[in-house]
């Protein structure tokens, strides 16, 4: 299975280190008679030539490593080559570990890449399908990927004509492309989705709240769900923040619901008759997808079958010579563009990361003639705090949480207001200490958490800097696989494509919800991923 050329290590240094648990032992079987040489002498060596292709290399014929894995094999003089089979870490493999989350999930994943995309495409317009064996291809894109790609479009144009270019324009041209050049039958934006799911959220915190009214422990705060590099993290790290993790599905898997579970019907399929891919902003909703809790055991299938990023789905276009840049016939026009009636790009206000906080607090504001609001700045403004105070009294306090550094922050906050220990993972949850009766301070009710410093516009599978020169075929200082070689995570940059972000046409009213007919799971589980590591030795 080929990987993605656009998944590869990124520069972001906001991240926390492997743990030792990530790193497989080599199991070496069949060891070769043991034979007399010099002390520290080695019979083989591994090389890598030109095109980054791995070698074992032997001065002595016949000595390879019996469980080398070789594809091809050469003799030059005394040496042997032995070409050898690239390792592969599968979704499986990056899921049962304990060990390394990073800002921007750079594990080579084999199953979610853009190959497989057009490998699929490709082999469902296969003339020897029957009608009932096709299946639907679907492609849902988040609006931080439109943005990024719109950004790019304004910095790397000569002329006026994208300077100022809209999410909804990407979106239009987008369609054509995904339609009309790689045969795609529906394109959805999901932010249809994340009204669902923001809806769904305020809903889960007054609930939450009312608990914690009645005194039930693990009620508030609620911690946001919708950053899957937030929630492998406290999985795997942090099983005591589980508790306080809100339930509700991201808008990605919400989509994924309404793709398979509501859409599906209507087209006359059963869910494994639509294939649903999605275009994100990071790596990390790669792994959200191949969760199993958002596998369907009765049809088996995924409700998002294959993630792929902004970077990957840029490739795509460079790959079939589809110039962005070029406007497609009605893109200005906001009207009865939505396809199969689905609101196309609903407004909203607050955060580029899905405005979970700023939801609750409009719900909080509205039932409320004298509410005031009150932000403090902690560290940046990646660590604010949001107050809602009725005279003297603060009724609510919540807080911006985004980037690892100051995520750790908010654990270490949260588990001392609640009396929690921290840091010590599954097998140390729900041990409760003491607080200090001289901490009167409002606790916090509720955290919008996010990976990546800066938001989901930031993410690491969003175009770099340098990418505009790319997409127009201009050259640029790329880094060899025509991939742009600027830095993620450039503040400058994020700025920009935060700005594009907020582009469009003018505000909507408040998004009518559609009657879907069906009662949708907008909720899930987590759970606790216990590590194996003892002391040095690393169970597998």
């Amino acid at each position: 299975m080929a990987f993605s050329g656009a998944l590869t290590l990124t520069d972001l240094n906001d991240f926390i280190t492997p743990a030792q648990a990530c790193i497989k032992p080599v199991e070496q079987k069949d060891v070769p008679e043991k034979r007399e040489r010099d002390a520290g002498a080695a019979s083989t060596e591994i090389r890598i030539d030109s095109s980054g292709a791995y070698y074992e290399v032997s001065s002595e014929p016949g000595l390879m490593s019996s469980n080398s894995i070789a594809s091809s094999s050469t003799t030059l003089g005394t040496n042997t080559n032995n070409k050898l089979a690239q390792a592969q870490i599968s979704l499986n493999d990056c899921l049962a570990c304990s060990g390394c989350i990073t800002s921007a999930e750079s594990v080579l994943i084999t199953l979610q890449s853009h190959t497989e995309v057009l490998n699929f495409l490709d082999a469902n317009k296969s003339p020897g399908l029957g009608e009932e064996e096709r299946k639907i291809p679907v492609v849902s894109i988040a609006p931080q990927s439109l943005a990024s790609l719109a950004a790019s479009l304004a910095s790397s144009c000569s002329t006026t004509t994208n300077d100022n270019i809209t999410p909804p324009q990407v979106l239009r041209r987008l369609r054509v492309f995904l339609k009309d050049v790689l045969g795609f039958a529906h394109v959805f934006d999901t932010t249809y989705a994340r009204e669902l799911a923001l809806r769904e959220h305020v809903k889960e915190f007054l609930e939450r709240r009312a608990g914690a009214e009645r005194g039930e422990e693990g009620s508030l705060p609620m911690l946001a769900s919708a950053c899957p590099g937030w929630i492998c993290y406290a999985e795997k790290a942090h099983a005591e923040m589980l508790p306080y993790i809100a339930k509700t599905k991201s808008p990605q898997q919400v989509m994924g619901t309404l793709v398979k579970s509501w859409m599906a019907p209507r087209w006359g399929k059963t869910p494994d008759g639509v294939y649903h891919v999605t275009v994100m902003p990071c790596y990390d909703k790669k792994l959200e997808a191949s969760r199993k809790d958002f596998y369907d055991e009765i049809y088996a299938t995924r409700d998002v079958d294959c993630v792929i990023t902004t970077g990957e789905l840029e490739l795509m276009m460079r790959e079939r010579g589809w110039d962005l840049s070029v406007p497609v016939v009605g893109e200005l026009d906001g009207a009865a563009h939505a396809d199969e009636g689905v609101p196309e790009l609903v407004q909203h206000s607050g955060t580029s990361s899905g405005s979970y906080l700023q939801s609750i607090m409009e719900h909080l504001l509205a039932r409320s003639a004298n509410a005031e609001v009150g932000v403090k700045m902690i560290r940046n403004t990646d660590y604010e705090e949001y107050t809602i105070t009725e005279g003297e009294k603060v009724v609510f306090k919540g807080a911006k949480c985004y980037g690892f550094r100051n995520l750790q922050n908010i654990v270490r906050k949260v588990g001392k207001e609640q009396g929690v220990r921290t840091g010590t993972g599954a097998a140390g949850r729900m041990r409760r200490t003491a607080i200090k009766k001289t901490d009167i301070e409002k606790k916090y009710d509720y955290v919008e958490v996010m990976a990546c410093p800066g938001g989901c516009v930031n993410g690491g599978g969003q175009l770099k800097p340098t990418a505009a020169v790319e997409m127009e075929g201009g050259g640029g200082d790329g880094d060899g696989d025509g991939m742009p070689s600027g830095k993620w995570g450039d503040k400058e940059w994020t700025r920009k494509v935060e700005e594009a972000y907020w582009r469009g046409e003018s505000e909507s009213e408040s998004c009518e919800l559609i009657e879907l007919g069906v009662e949708l799971g907008l909720r899930t589980e987590y759970h606790a991923v216990e590590s194996d590591v003892i002391g040095l030795a690393v169970k597998w």
